[in-house]
């Protein structure tokens, strides 16, 4: 046990904030968890109506989560789990070992149930300011909450002994600057507003970036495009090379 117990703030209630709410208190400390979202798991919680069209000029927005409905992991499930709490394949759940999106939230919330975490856990409260104390030995934490049976949120602050931050920087989409973009007319959409590919119908596409997320899209996508160009910066990519397995999507370089 600590010599002092700490009032610790923890800012975010996916996979990072949920971990650390355990390990505080494991070691006597007293976490409380601040959740903007109605709900733990983070970026794992899919929205399916994040951007139902692409428009003609790309939103700039936070999201919760973004996560496409064909997502599956890029790591092996042994790798994602917590060292005490294996990410095994449940009776509803599938049994690869690069599992879908979905599973990988029953999995964090099956760990705040086992470890019942939830009580620590404000939800639909939002940080929105952190200043250290004139003392320099406490923090102060300025939050909104909705107010009980109203929409109306209500600004209250806290003092702490310690924060936390676990919220993750995957919620708000960065654009490359590319010359051009502003100006062209046809449909934008960056990929944190991807979902399904059924908006992209008969169409030709060009997505850019060759990371996963793009890579994977690009595949999503040419299910249902007439073609799908796929722009990569990387030396190795030969202009207009049509990928193997592919009838319809190229690879291009810079």
């Amino acid at each position: 046990m600590p010599s002092r117990s700490l009032r610790v703030a923890v800012i975010g209630a996916g996979a990072a904030g949920l971990v650390a709410a355990r390990e505080l208190r494991r070691e006597g400390h007293a976490p409380v968890v601040f959740e903007r979202t109605d709900g733990v798991g983070g970026t794992w919680v899919y929205e399916a109506d994040a951007d139902a069209s692409a428009s003609p000029e790309p939103p700039v927005t936070q999201r919760r989560s973004n996560l496409y409905a064909s997502l599956r992991t890029n790591l092996p499930r042994e790798c994602m789990g917590f060292l005490d709490f294996p990410f095994v394949a449940g009776p509803d759940g599938n049994p690869r070992r690069f599992p879908g999106h979905a599973e990988v939230l029953r999995y964090l919330q099956s760990f705040a149930r086992w470890f019942d975490l939830h009580g620590l856990v404000r939800l639909e409260t939002e940080v929105v300011r952190v200043s250290r104390e004139a003392s320099g030995t406490s923090w102060r934490v300025r939050y909104s909450r909705k107010a009980p049976g109203s929409e109306k949120r209500e600004a209250e602050e806290e003092v702490f002994d310690a924060v936390v931050v676990c919220n993750g920087h995957y919620s708000k989409p960065h654009f490359a600057d590319v010359a051009g973009a502003d100006a062209w007319p046809g449909k934008q959409l960056h990929s944190t507003g991807y979902r399904v590919p059924e908006l992209f119908h008969g169409q030709v596409v060009v997505v850019i970036g060759c990371g996963p997320s793009g890579t994977d899209i690009s595949r999503d996508i040419a299910g249902v495009a007439k073609e799908v160009h796929l722009a990569s910066r990387w030396a190795f990519a030969a202009t207009s090379e049509k990928l193997p397995g592919h009838a319809n999507m190229w690879l291009h370089s810079e």
